[in-house]
């Protein structure tokens, strides 16, 4: 029983993986020796029966994969509701030219087979099977009517190229080319140019009605076979999309053969968590953050006002997008970034406990780990083949699966390094051609920040290689490091918070440390996520804007008096601060600062406020007010003269109340007119009449 409550059953494969059952138990937890069986899956698969049924419904871990169906199918009779786990311990430690001394990793990749892994959210896709073959010649014609047995079809050609007409048309068939295409398995919308249906009456070849452009359509599925561009970018992770080379017979049998069972309903794993509030792409129609944007490969992120839209019927799950977000805004679901931390920690540390760095105290690095990070596709077949045909992973490199090698990002790195690790490879294969970009970023970021800490070079790196010969080589060949002290914290809390963790614990045990010098603050490229803003005090008027653009709180400002203060730990080098700054006095700084300072807010300036001249409320900051005052006074026509540019330094209130009264001014109203009424013209007619019968002889106005 291991750790967790989780039974487990180890095998050596007929003797091919040596085994200590003692030295294994403890290892493991198990209290106690592990029993080693030697024929799990044949001569002693009663014991598997029988550890069946003393589970009680606990889950169980078998130390095999090759024969997962037939324990899952006997689990299926037998005790239904038990949950079976697999873990490879032969291919990925037992055969290898240094299996004897791979049990601290035999070990280690039990204990983390052992760790519960949470459920992944769906999304529910549905397909009719309406499936458009596009293509220019009679082998899309073909293809068609061999997939009109089983499913429903249209055949689009973009030229005739003197087709002879089938016999009986038993599919739809229509002249076209295709002029924008969008969409997923089951709601792929298409527009079609020079749209034309084909004429039952053609002899020789096709003919066709007159053409229209803009014809829209839907359809499920798309066979393209026209050996042109692809409809889409990263066209072989869009679901419903199949391309073949019209030319090689298999392809095209195989686009058949997987379109036909793409009919029903299906589950596509959510493989992002997107939350917009954390995310910094824009503020105020100014862009910052744009790292998602550039490395998605399938164009699932657009942008969308202050944030980014992620469609997960586009997504195919790369994680570039989750690899390079400095705010934690994306983050990979399959698992949680939790998880993998989880599984990283209990595979290294279960390793050191079980001796497998003891060697590295002679500080030749030979034993000290390395982790193969790879994918279930390309890094299993190549592990494989190498324990089988080659010399087997060497006992201190550590697979470390997950489930697209472009997730991984640079707090994984720092983390790995961390717990112990000297080294880290990524193994790429031919299904991430063109997905890498982030990967390199994030891979050169940890060059600059482990290089500097003075880790030197290499410690993380790509192995790109479809020969196993290779693979083993690179493998093999890794140099021998010093290694330093591991931790063994809990990595808790956001991404950029782990990677923080890790890095202060890096930096804590670093060679650049012992020495006379001390890296507190180590210069990062440019574009990196980490650093400060340095702002050009005597320049700065306290305007705010900045605090206001600022997505992650890094610039903050104060109630009670014009205050501006920054948080280094929050800075994520958007750029929207400088972006959006008025008086451009804001430079980026990418670094990472060690010191104790950069953990909080630090005041950059502040000053006292500046107070109405009439009524003494304070309304500004001296700068603004004396910036504004330097600008205008004298130089603009409602501040020519003295008074006029004193307004400048009024409250709002003060100002309106000053334009209004001050003689001369352009607001100014003077004396209010008095109302003329009837009585008026009455009183003057009388007084005239009065003033008549006075002086008769002098001459009177009426």
């Amino acid at each position: 029983m291991m750790d967790g409550g989780r039974g487990m059953l180890v095998c050596d494969c007929a003797g091919g993986v040596p085994l200590d059952g003692a030295a294994l138990g403890a290892a493991c937890g198990a209290g106690g020796a592990v029993t080693v069986h030697h024929q799990l899956c044949r001569s002693q698969l009663d014991r598997f029966e029988a550890a069946l049924g003393h589970a009680g419904g606990a889950p169980l871990l078998v130390a095999c994969t090759q024969e997962a169906p037939l324990f899952r199918e006997i689990a299926a009779d037998v005790a239904p509701d038990t949950a079976l786990g697999f873990v490879n311990i032969r291919e990925k430690a037992g055969w290898s030219d240094e299996g004897a001394q791979a049990l601290p990793k035999i070990a280690a990749l039990l204990a983390e087979a052992a760790l519960p892994i949470p459920p992944t959210g769906a999304l529910t896709l549905s397909s009719g099977g309406v499936c458009l073959v596009y293509g220019s010649d009679d082998r899309a014609l073909e293809a068609g009517r061999r997939l009109a047995k089983h499913l429903d079809v249209t055949v689009l050609l973009t030229t005739a190229r003197e087709v002879a007409p089938p016999p009986v048309l038993d599919v739809a068939l229509f002249r076209g080319r295709i002029r924008k295409a969008a969409g997923w398995i089951g709601a792929f919308d298409i527009v079609v140019d020079d749209y034309a249906p084909a004429l039952p009456s053609a002899r020789g070849a096709l003919a066709f009605e007159p053409p229209r452009q803009g014809a829209t359509a839907r359809c499920d599925l798309i066979l393209d076979l026209t050996g042109g561009p692809p409809l889409f970018p990263a066209h072989g992770r869009r679901d419903g999309y199949r391309r073949a080379d019209p030319g090689n017979p298999a392809q095209v049998a195989d686009a058949l053969l997987d379109l036909i069972d793409l009919v029903g309903e299906f589950e596509k794993p959510l493989f992002v968590d997107y939350k917009p509030d954390l995310c910094a792409h824009s503020r105020s129609r100014k862009t910052g953050c744009s790292r998602c944007l550039e490395v998605c490969p399938t164009g699932a992120i657009t942008p969308n006002g202050d944030a980014v839209a992620l469609d997960p019927h586009v997504c195919a799950g790369c994680g570039s997008c989750a690899s390079v977000c400095p705010t934690g805004a994306a983050t990979y679901a399959l698992p949680p970034a939790a998880t993998l931390y989880d599984r990283l920690r209990t595979l290294l540390t279960t390793f050191d406990k079980a001796g497998g760095a003891k060697a590295a105290a002679n500080k030749t690095g030979k034993s000290a780990p390395a982790l193969l990070i790879h994918d279930p596709r390309h890094g299993e077949e190549m592990i494989g083949l190498i324990a089988r045909h080659g010399r087997g992973l060497p006992a201190r490199v550590i697979p470390f699966a997950v489930n697209e090698v472009t997730q991984t990002g640079f707090d994984l790195f720092a983390l790995a390094l961390a717990y112990g690790c000297t080294q880290v490879r990524v193994l790429t294969g031919p299904e991430n051609a063109g997905e890498t970009a982030g990967l390199a970023a994030q891979i050169g970021l940890a060059e600059a920040a482990f290089s500097g800490l003075g880790y030197g070079s290499g410690r993380v790196a790509v192995i790109e290689s479809r020969d196993p010969d290779a693979v083993e080589a690179a493998l093999w060949d890794l140099p021998a490091v010093a290694p330093h002290r591991a931790a063994s914290f809990l990595a808790m809390g956001a991404k950029r918070a782990v990677t923080m963790l890790a890095l202060r614990h890096l930096h804590s045990v670093a060679p650049a440390t012992t020495g006379a010098a001390t890296v507190e603050v180590l210069p990062l490229p440019p574009g990196a996520p980490f650093g400060r803003v340095a702002v050009d005090v005597a320049g700065c008027t306290l305007c705010l804007s900045c605090v206001g653009a600022c997505p992650t709180g890094a610039l903050l400002d104060n109630a009670d008096k014009p205050t501006l203060s920054f948080a280094q730990d929050a800075c994520v080098q958007c750029g929207l601060c400088k972006a959006t700054c008025p008086e451009k006095v804001i430079t980026l700084v990418p670094e990472l600062d060690f010191r104790d300072r950069a953990r909080g807010a630090v005041v950059v300036k502040e000053e006292e406020p500046f107070c109405c001249v009439s009524c003494g409320k304070p309304f500004a900051t001296q700068s603004s007010i004396e910036k504004i005052v330097t600008v205008l006074a004298g130089k603009h026509w409602m501040f020519a003269t003295p008074e006029a540019a004193n307004r400048i330094r009024m409250c709002e209130d003060c100002r309106v109340q000053d334009q209004f009264t001050q003689g001369g001014a352009p607001f100014a109203l003077g004396e209010p007119r008095v109302t003329r009424t009837t009585d008026d013209d009455l009183r003057e007619r009388a007084e005239a009449e009065r003033n008549a019968a006075a002086d008769p002889g002098k001459p009177h106005h009426h």
